[in-house]
């Protein structure tokens, strides 16, 4: 107890001393600490002496969450909002905790803002906690959109990524093109050779085209069976044919033996091709189906080629 405390005031000072929240006081009209409890030198090494005016919050709070949190309270202070604001403290020690401000704001009689009173928590351990929980959730979602077999994007993913980027092709008016390609004599390959080789040869298969298919935005996915498809944003029906080559010679270049191959002894690839600009009117589906096509005319045609829409 203070000298010429009250009694009352230093019961409701122990109490608010003997919890794990902080408690504060601002003065509105300067801006300076009232009050700190002494809490906050076991949390972050800053003595209670040492918070002087909210210059000394905002110093010692993360400079990536500073501009944010600062600005929200004083509008929420101003208009006489209560509220909440979640940063990071910075501790003597150069580290960082996470800090939980809950603040009141206490008015006059005539509706002027006086002062702000509240209590700072400290969250850190519930924050690694949300942060774990945010990469799981994560990682879940990235083995959702990974084909099992061959470790591309399945066709769940491709489906995503097909309807977002016909979506900025419509916007940007930038041409947007696919390759669809199939695993020649697939099915002789499986007989000759078992459903274990299969897989593998699928698995190389996909290391082939994932070679041709280097840009950020492309997208590489395992359309179902032996179908591949590989979607490229932004490039043209020449840039398009160039990576459907390069897509070949890298399959011819992984040197799969199938001997089973009308072809020769070395598996191949048909291909479908095709380039779009898709207007506002335009339908998606429509244009998957016109390149699904190409590759049936590539398949009947003779495989081991490419065949294109008009």
């Amino acid at each position: 107890m203070t000298p010429h405390e009250p009694p009352e005031s230093a019961l409701y000072r122990t109490l608010l001393e003997s919890t794990r929240a902080i408690p504060w006081k601002i003065d509105w009209a300067t801006a300076t600490f009232a009050y700190i409890g002494p809490q906050i030198e076991d949390l972050l090494g800053w003595a209670p002496t040492s918070w002087r005016t909210v210059q000394d919050w905002a110093d010692r709070m993360h400079p990536d969450d500073r501009d944010r949190v600062v600005n929200f309270c004083i509008s929420q202070s101003q208009s006489g909002v209560d509220h909440e604001a979640d940063y990071r403290a910075l501790t003597t020690g150069g580290d960082y905790v996470w800090i939980r401000d809950v603040v009141h704001v206490v008015r006059d009689l005539q509706g002027n803002v006086v002062s702000l009173v509240g209590f700072m928590f400290d969250i850190t351990e519930r924050k690694q906690n949300e942060h774990q929980l945010l990469q799981l959730q994560q990682e879940l979602q990235e083995l959702s959109f990974r084909d099992g077999l061959t470790g591309v994007n399945n066709r769940r993913k491709f489906d995503a990524v097909y309807e977002r980027e016909w979506q900025e092709a419509q916007r940007t008016g930038e041409p947007l093109s696919l390759l669809m390609f199939d695993v020649d004599f697939f099915k002789s390959y499986n007989d000759q050779y078992g459903h274990v080789e299969g897989d593998e040869c699928l698995r190389r298969v996909a290391r082939a085209l994932q070679q041709a298919a280097h840009r950020p935005r492309d997208c590489l996915a395992r359309y179902g069976g032996e179908e591949f498809v590989l979607l490229l944003p932004g490039a043209d029906a020449s840039s398009a044919r160039a990576v459907a080559q390069r897509c070949m010679q890298e399959v011819a270049h992984a040197g799969i033996v199938h001997a089973a191959s009308p072809l020769g002894q070395q598996l191949t690839v048909s291909v479908g091709m095709g380039t779009a600009l898709p207007g506002t009117q335009d339908d998606s589906k429509r244009f998957l189906e016109t390149v699904d096509r190409c590759l049936y005319r590539a398949k009947h045609a003779g495989r081991n080629r490419i065949e294109a829409t008009a």
